[in-house]
């Protein structure tokens, strides 16, 4: 029943579940309700599936004991998630190797599951574990998914859920397909959506559920702009992600949190004009734990980083390489200056000499829309050709490019590379990433905060129903995957992915049986 082309004529549509947004927590949801023998629609509004699931990492958390996983997780949401759904997703972390695998079996793909500690030092950070689908049969992810281009993983978890999805008859995919409204029954109960179909809207009537798996509010900044101070953000996520299903959450009522909090880092705008906010990530850095005694960087997985970051009048401020610098290093650029209602540290600019240029591409485009994607040189020479990358033959001329003073961008680098010469920064960058520039010519371009993704959204309990205000449960109305996820401080890498598995799984069954 697998339809993505033939046109649906009617108006009103019957069917038990409707998810809406076909990533992974999509897939999974529509998986699970379709196993306990239900019908299930699935629609996308993007005219490909993956969402911004198909550009991650690939890396599905998982534990060796949820209790420890429950002591982590609590530490890292500081006080900001409900512990039922702490606990939920640690016990899922358990569980998930097994569904993994369970899933890998409809073509052949390798599971491998690995030790994986958390970023941070709290308790129960050496449970956490890591499951990689390495490799499958017969698939090329460059042939089978040419739109997406991201981090190594991402497309061969999406393979092993598209396939899952179609070997099921009881699923109806629809792509091209927004969805627009909830329909609501006469007591408030979600009922159903409207979802616009080729040219003409349908009404789709879920006997159990509408489950919500949409992704964040990526792309809208008119949402961004009522919850975040920092501004602009751009985008480094899925076109698709503009809010769609936090605002329909809204409109039944859903109570929010998390919204505050989002993953990302610092990087550059696009080079074309026809996408002001779509930015290009700077290279993926391995990241960190700072072990007590042993010392930031000790544990031999942080690379030397050939930049510094200064702001708009040349001065160094931050850490450029935090633990985990994917989630929390834009934190640092949310600074105002309330006399002249500008942030003076977005944009910033990242400095480097020749010497830099030449270790690695500073640049790591991650896209899923084939309009966005640009190919970053492997020498960044490109990028100073095209104006992303300003070059001076002195500091002086690098500065006057920048539109700084050459005093101050001089100082700001002789004091690095000082830092540099005693082995210790006072703002924490670990040692073994301290690189000096000192060998002309030099480079600057321009970053800004950067999303990954958004984390906030409805508030929902253990079993994935979305709660009001006052904390009762909205009927007919499930979320899952990062719209309202768990994570409220601080991120654990590959803890997205695995929330999409256990919510998906959750919300699609809980739907189901709700009949």
């Amino acid at each position: 029943m697998n339809d993505t082309t033939s046109e649906q004529s009617a108006s009103i549509l019957e069917i038990d579940v409707v998810v809406v947004g076909y990533g992974f927590a999509g897939g999974a949801a529509a998986i699970a309700a379709a196993d306990c023998g239900v019908s299930v629609l699935l629609v996308e509004k993007m005219p490909q599936p993956g969402g911004i699931s198909i550009t991650a990492g690939g890396g599905i958390r998982a534990t060796s004991n949820a209790d420890a996983a429950f002591e982590y997780l609590k530490a890292t949401n500081d006080g900001r998630t409900d512990d039922a759904c702490i606990r939920m997703i640690a016990d899922g972390m358990a569980a998930t190797p097994a569904m993994i695998r369970e899933l890998a079996a409809i073509n052949g793909a390798e599971v491998e599951v690995r030790d994986f500690a958390g970023n941070y030092p709290y308790p129960g950070y050496d449970s956490l574990q890591m499951i990689d689908i390495t490799s499958i049969p017969d698939f090329d992810p460059a042939v089978a998914y040419p739109h997406a281009k991201g981090l190594r993983g991402g497309p061969n978890v999406f393979k092993v859920v598209e396939d899952n999805v179609n070997a099921r008859a009881n699923i109806s995919v629809w792509l091209n397909t927004p969805a627009k409204r909830l329909l609501r029954g006469p007591d408030g109960e979600v009922t159903g959506v409207v979802v616009r179909y080729y040219d003409h809207d349908v009404q789709v009537v879920a006997k159990g559920g509408v489950i919500l798996a949409a992704g964040g509010f990526e792309n809208a900044p008119d949402i961004q702009k009522q919850f975040w101070q920092l501004q602009p953000v751009l985008s480094a996520a899925a076109p698709g992600n503009t809010g769609d299903g936090l605002r329909m959450a809204m409109s039944a009522g859903a109570d929010l949190w998390h919204m505050w909090h989002f993953h990302g880092s610092y990087g550059f705008r696009h080079p074309s004009p026809d996408l002001p906010n779509v930015a290009i990530r700077m290279k993926r850095m391995p990241d960190w734990r700072p072990d007590g005694d042993a010392g930031p960087g000790d544990q031999g997985r942080v690379a030397p980083m050939c930049w510094i970051v200064v702001d708009r009048d040349g001065q160094r401020y931050m850490n450029e390489y935090p633990p985990y610098v994917q989630d929390t290093g834009h934190r640092m650029m949310d600074a105002y200056d309330p006399l002249e209602q500008r942030f003076p540290r977005a944009p910033s600019w990242v400095v480097f000499d020749d010497d830099g240029r030449q270790m690695y591409p500073i640049g790591q485009p991650v896209f899923s829309d084939p309009s966005t994607i640009y190919e970053w040189s492997p020498d960044n020479l490109k990028e100073v050709e095209n104006g992303m990358l300003l070059k001076g033959e002195s500091l002086g001329e690098l500065a006057e490019k920048m539109g700084i003073s050459g005093n101050v961008l001089a100082q700001t680098v002789a004091d690095w590379n000082a830092v540099v010469e005693e082995g210790e920064d006072p703002l924490g960058r670990p040692k073994s990433a301290l690189v000096p520039i000192a060998k002309p010519p030099f480079y600057a371009g321009q970053v800004w905060p950067v999303i990954s993704n958004t984390q906030g959204g409805p508030r929902h309990d253990e079993r994935q129903r979305v709660l009001d205000p006052f904390g009762e449960t909205i009927p007919g109305l499930y979320v899952a995957g990062e719209l309202g996820s768990i994570w409220g401080s601080l991120y654990l890498v590959g803890g997205n992915l695995a929330e999409c598995f256990i919510t998906g799984e959750i919300a699609g069954r809980e739907a189901a049986t709700e009949r």
